[in-house]
């Protein structure tokens, strides 16, 4: 149980990031199909920065992994941004072709720079990176349930307990919320919504391509996962899914990743194969669907969608 328990939270943290940056994102308006590509994006910035490191450190590998996934990440999410802002192309096609762009980009590059050494060093690198705490062995179960985890996981629960705060305690959310809900009002009253907009969408693609990097370079992978792009996408798609699950609450999807994990997981410890783990591993989009369905019915602003999810906001039309 405990070692299940382990293994959902290791899992875990990459829809933790991808759901929070995805939360961000639709808080502004904007529903972003293109995290999939986004994550691979970052999960090759990462693998990219880890190789390129000369130092063993811990942190130096922890910054130059940080770095570059944050750079492909803010490219990615900078494409985005600019054609349904700017341009105010639809949201839903272009986000797709994010999606197919950055899955195909990022196995290029790795594919590219993939042999022997790399991949060692890879894996030598994601041994340093998924470190747990030093003294984590010696308090028991405690230790391993709380303890026992590398960097990224303790940098995704920091990230949502940052964004709840932010969304709900100061005047940059309440103003994000508001470009969210009513970007005409939000205009009216001095916001600037393209600025808003914009920095929504590029704090949420970081974010979110730093769960790329979390798998590509933590316990699962080691670095060394040739079908990545498969993986990660799958991850993406489970993340915006999350999203709803956990009524667009950086909080509740804490413990909504873990939820997902676990019901993705479960074909691992029940011993099935064939169409019945496929079947398993459909569970986290009908216990989304549920969750949209009973939410609906219930009618609650608080549990709905941003207001202006998905419209492009035309200035002139106010």
């Amino acid at each position: 149980m405990v070692n299940m328990i382990v293994s959902a939270i290791i899992w875990g943290v990459s829809y933790l990031f991808g759901c929070v940056g995805e939360i961000i994102s639709e808080k502004a308006g904007h529903l972003n199909l293109g995290i999939p590509g986004i994550m691979c994006m970052g999960a090759m910035g990462g693998a990219l920065g880890a190789s390129l490191c000369s130092s063993s450190s811990w942190l130096a590998l922890i910054l130059m992994s940080m770095l570059f996934s944050m750079l492909f990440s803010l490219l990615g999410g900078g494409i985005y941004a600019f054609l349904t802002v700017s341009l105010r192309c639809n949201q839903n096609i272009t986000g797709l072709a994010l999606t197919t762009f950055g899955a195909g980009f990022a196995q290029v590059i790795v594919d590219k720079f993939s042999n022997i050494e790399t991949l060692s060093k890879l894996a030598s690198a994601s041994d340093i990176i998924s470190q747990s705490l030093p003294f984590a062995s010696k308090l028991g179960v405690f230790g391993k349930l709380f303890l026992s985890y590398g960097f990224y996981v303790y940098l995704a629960l920091a990230i949502a307990i940052v964004a709840h705060i932010v969304l709900k305690r100061t005047r940059v959310g309440l103003n994000l919320r508001a470009v969210g809900e009513n970007p005409a009002a939000a205009d009216a009253v001095g916001i600037n919504v393209t600025a808003y907009k914009y920095a929504a969408i590029l704090i949420g693609c970081v974010i979110a391509g730093l769960g790329g990097a979390a798998y590509f370079l933590g316990p699962v992978a080691r670095g060394g996962d040739s079908n990545f792009c498969l993986t990660i996408s799958a991850i993406g798609w489970i993340s915006i899914a999350l999203v709803i699950f956990s009524l667009w609450k950086p909080l509740f999807a804490i413990f909504g990743s873990f939820i997902f994990s676990v019901l993705y997981s479960l074909s691992s410890y029940i011993k099935v194969s064939g169409a019945g783990e496929e079947l398993y591993k459909m569970l986290p989009y009908v216990v989304t669907i549920l969750v949209l369905v009973l939410t609906s019915i219930k009618s609650n602003k608080e549990l709905q969608a941003p207001q202006a999810l998905g419209i492009p906001y035309f200035r002139e039309e106010r």
